[in-house]
């Protein structure tokens, strides 16, 4: 199944080897994160041509709300990339992009997302960070309010996606 013309439903059968190896990729970014004292997340962003532009969450250590591993990924891909290899580009991430990184995934043009933990598989692990409870917001829903097509794809099966959240939260939210 993929995702219709707003980004709606597509299931984890569409992820190819390729996809699952990008995910890889993403969620050792998201253990590299969390090993230097940042949330646990991280983002690639890979062109039609090979080429990739990486993020890693950075909103302790830069001490930035909006340093989600996926905004990052996104102003590094925005600077490497044209605004047509955007379209063709696929962002995979190791957790569903949040309102705020979809907003950003949607503006930048980039046409393809991929991810592991679902919004709501975080939740569950996650119930609430500094006293702020976390934003229950798909980005399929944020995507379907947008002007222009993104396919979806997730949530993929990951072992390590769920397992680089273990132990962090609550402690060192």
């Amino acid at each position: 199944m993929t995702s219709d013309a707003h980004g709606a439903a597509s299931d984890a059968s569409a992820a190819s080897d390729l996809d699952l190896d990008h995910l890889d990729r993403a969620v050792a970014l998201a253990r590299h994160a969390r090993a230097r004292g940042d949330h646990p997340f991280g983002c690639v962003v890979v062109a039609a041509d090979g080429r990739i532009a990486e993020g890693l969450n950075s909103v302790v250590t830069r001490r930035d709300p909006t340093g989600h591993a996926e905004t990052n990924a996104v102003r590094a891909a925005a600077a490497a990339f044209t605004a047509a290899e955007l379209a063709r580009a696929t962002l995979y991430t190791s957790t569903e992009p949040c309102a705020m990184c979809s907003g950003a995934i949607y503006w930048s043009g980039i046409g393809r997302v991929v991810f592991a933990l679902s919004e709501a598989g975080l939740r569950a692990i996650v119930a609430e960070q500094e006293g702020v409870p976390t934003l229950a917001l798909p980005c399929r829903e944020v995507f379907a309010h947008g002007g222009r097509p993104i396919e979806v794809v997730g949530p993929v099966p990951l072992d390590g996606a769920s397992a680089v959240h273990d132990g962090f939260w609550g402690a060192n939210a």
